[in-house]
């Protein structure tokens, strides 16, 4: 079984920063796809960024290119969002997740199998 932790949320004011750890374990994701959602109050969890654990291509959501970056620590089993420049509108839920065995898309929760239980982030104006 396959559990991830996020960690490093909080409030932080416009313009700052923040960095959101996931840490796997069990069976992990030597071989898969990580990647981090985000759910606001009302509104459908959507794709922020992923990377693929073999050769490290990494993926962004319009919204975020630029200004935050997923990186991961192989020996650590930890994936990282660092969010720079943050936004009111960058408030949400963060959830990382494990990509699924066969993924045909990145950017969709569909694509995923197993989620961490998610860290608040709140940007305030």
């Amino acid at each position: 079984q396959v559990q991830l932790v996020e960690s490093g949320g909080g409030l932080v004011q416009a313009g700052g920063s923040l960095r959101l750890s996931c840490a796997a374990s069990g069976r992990t994701f030597s071989s898969r796809t990580m990647g981090w959602f985000r759910q606001a109050p009302g509104k459908e969890r959507e794709f922020v960024a992923a990377i693929r654990w073999n050769g490290g291509t990494t993926y962004y959501a319009d919204s975020v290119k630029g200004r935050f970056t997923i990186s991961g620590d192989n020996a650590k089993n930890t994936v990282y969002l660092e969010m720079n420049n943050l936004k009111p509108e960058d408030t949400a839920v963060y959830y990382c997740a494990r990509g699924s065995p066969v993924q045909l898309r990145v950017d969709t929760p569909r694509g995923y199998d197993f989620w961490g239980q998610g860290t608040q982030v709140t940007v305030s104006s």
